[in-house]
């Protein structure tokens, strides 16, 4: 008679060839692990690609866990998050250990996609799988950002501001950009909500897809041999070649070259651990608020170099730097496996890859130390408590009067100069409406721009509407006032324009 344990074996064998054979899963899985790859490639150098997918993983399982209690409102973000580090249990260990998994992540992507570089591994017929590392490189970057405005305190606040400005600066459709980007012309509920889809539903969904058409690609052409000086791709031979070399020297992936990988990915996911342990979660520091001017604000470690960038950009060149530079690199690593699909692979035979690997990481490393401690802006030393000069009160309406009482009561002096006096955060206000355009006053305030927070959510249409009535009246020395050239195009073709009338203006302007 069958012992208890053989019945359940049987029972268990009747079970596992019920589902496989109608699943079909563990006959492909097996044979995609155990797939052969060149004897060579049971290297240290080969196991970034795995830990970051087991990092993937990681930040999967933990931020489901956070998202039971985050709320991804505008009033609630940051009490919630708070809630998670000091009244549930373990919650401020897992917001540690999603935090630092999102740095480890990157800083191990990053460095897979220098090994491939180095060792030539984009190049036929690998070019496509290339490409797609370099959108899982932008796509787990993307997850970062979002990530640190999941905080939505100060630092992410005014982060977020400074990312909407670079978005509006993209020709034609910078405003409709920032819209989509915010979710109308402000920072609020709307932005936090479209960044919490993204960070938790669109950009994760895309990574796990491109990190299963990453994987497919890989088992498809084979894990790329070791770099030997000497050995040249040629699109013609190197489908045999490979083929020849991995049934001299194939070895199974799985055990004989996977237990690096394993190996790796546990002292990886250790380390995370040890760090979330160590040093806990990031944030949330001060909550929002658009009127605590005296901030300066600093993205997370990975963004640090940008932040220096924007800070020693004259502004000059700031504007084509920001939208230029990032196009020409993003398009220069996709393009790249297109012109150089052949030839040597051997770093020690590619001196300009060398040449250029060490020059950008010289480079990020210099601007991430001067991020530590660069200024965000010029340094406010502003008193808000004098009064708008009289002069610049004379001869004005009592809109332009009660303007005048809101740039005193919103503090806007703390950023702004006016007759000598004020902030230098922003522009100097004694010819602002030589500048600008009443519509673009009206957008500015309310959107912001620049160094310059969105206000739209701090004043009301009455205040909107006198504070830039009367800033419409500071034209310096009776300077004329700023005029829409596309406007004044259109009616020059059908009547003469009048000379715009002067209205009396400050003796005291600079």
């Amino acid at each position: 008679m069958a012992s208890l344990k053989e019945r359940g074996t049987v029972a268990g064998l009747k079970a596992y060839h019920w589902i496989e054979f109608r699943l079909g899963l563990v006959k492909p899985l097996s044979e995609a692990a155990q797939h052969p790859t060149p004897a060579d490639n049971a290297s240290w150098w080969y196991v970034f690609g795995s830990a970051a997918t087991v990092l993937l993983m990681l930040q999967v399982v933990t931020g489901i866990l956070l998202a039971l209690v985050y709320a991804p409102t505008a009033n609630s973000a940051w009490t919630s998050l708070n809630v998670l580090n000091h009244n549930i249990p373990l919650g401020w260990y897992i917001r540690a250990v999603h935090g630092w998994g999102s740095n480890f992540m990157v800083a191990v992507v990053l460095i897979h996609m220098v090994q491939v570089f180095m060792f030539g591994s984009y190049k036929f017929p690998r070019e496509l799988t290339w490409m797609v590392g370099v959108g899982l490189l932008l796509l787990t970057l993307g997850m970062a950002f979002t990530g640190q405005v999941m905080r939505f305190d100060q630092d992410a606040y005014w982060g977020l501001g400074i990312g909407a400005s670079i978005a509006s600066r993209v020709p034609f459709i910078g405003a409709p950009l920032v819209h989509l980007i915010l979710g109308g012309p402000i920072l609020g509920g709307p932005t936090l909500a479209r960044f919490f889809t993204l960070h938790v539903f669109v950009i994760p969904g895309l990574l796990l897809a491109g990190v299963g058409v990453h994987v497919f690609m890989v088992l498809r052409h084979g894990v790329s041999e070791w770099p030997m000086p000497g050995r040249i791709v040629r699109k013609s031979t190197y489908v045999r070649e490979y083929h020849e070399l991995t049934e001299k020297t194939g070895i199974p992936f799985v055990p004989d070259a996977a237990w690096k990988d394993a190996v790796f990915a546990a002292a990886i996911l250790f380390t995370v651990m040890a760090f979330a342990f160590f040093f806990g979660p990031f944030g949330p520091n001060g909550q929002p608020d658009p009127t605590i001017i005296q901030t300066a604000p600093k993205p997370d470690f990975i963004f640090l170099w940008i932040y220096a960038v924007l800070a020693f950009l004259p502004p000059a060149i700031e504007t084509p730097t920001m939208l230029v530079v990032p196009v020409v690199g993003i398009a220069a690593l996709l393009l790249l496996p297109i012109f150089a699909s052949e030839g040597e692979r051997h770093w020690s035979r590619r001196p300009v890859a060398v040449l250029t690997v060490s020059v950008i990481a010289v480079t990020l490393g210099i601007f991430t130390r001067l991020g530590t401690y660069t200024p965000w802006s010029p340094i406010m030393d502003a008193w808000t408590s004098d009064a708008v000069p009289p002069a610049y009160l004379h001869n004005r309406t009592p809109l332009e009067r009660e303007g005048a009482i809101v740039l005193q009561n919103k503090q806007c002096r703390n950023c702004h100069e006016l007759d000598g006096v004020g902030g230098l955060r922003g522009p100097e206000l004694d010819s602002v409406a030589t500048r600008l355009t009443e519509n673009e006053l009206i957008r500015q305030v309310l959107q912001g721009g620049g160094n310059m927070p969105a206000y739209g959510d701090a004043l009301n249409p009455s205040e909107t509407k006198a504070l830039v009535s009367f800033l419409m009246t500071l034209r310096g020395k009776n300077l004329q006032p700023a005029v829409d050239a596309s406007q004044t195009i259109v009616h020059d073709t059908q009547f003469h324009l009048p000379e715009p009338a002067s209205s009396p203006q400050p003796r005291h302007g600079p």
